[in-house]
């Protein structure tokens, strides 16, 4: 029989504690065989001048490049180009070009 005050039992020996549902695992100091925790990432370093201007310049180029307005292909297929899209033939025959 166990004491409810010092949970011991009537030998001298302290009562066994009930294990928890979720144990918290001990962390793991860095030993041979644990390798060091990783260094946090370093906060990064600004962009020179040189940098930012051939950054702008290529911006500027994406949006000339978007802008380019192509003509309508004559005698061209109708739906997905298919040289992007791998569709190589029209109503059941392979298409050459």
């Amino acid at each position: 029989m166990t004491d409810p005050l010092t949970q011991k039992t009537q030998g001298g020996d302290p009562a066994p504690r009930p294990i928890p549902d979720n144990p918290v695992p001990p962390t793991p100091t860095p030993g041979p065989d644990l390798p060091p925790a990783p260094n946090p990432t370093p906060a990064p370093k600004p962009i020179p001048p040189a940098a930012q201007r051939a950054l702008a310049e290529a911006e500027e180029r994406r949006k000339k490049a978007a802008a380019m307005e192509l003509p309508p292909e004559l005698g061209g297929r109708d739906g997905p180009e298919p040289v992007r899209y791998g569709d190589w033939e029209k109503k059941g025959l392979a298409v050459d070009f």
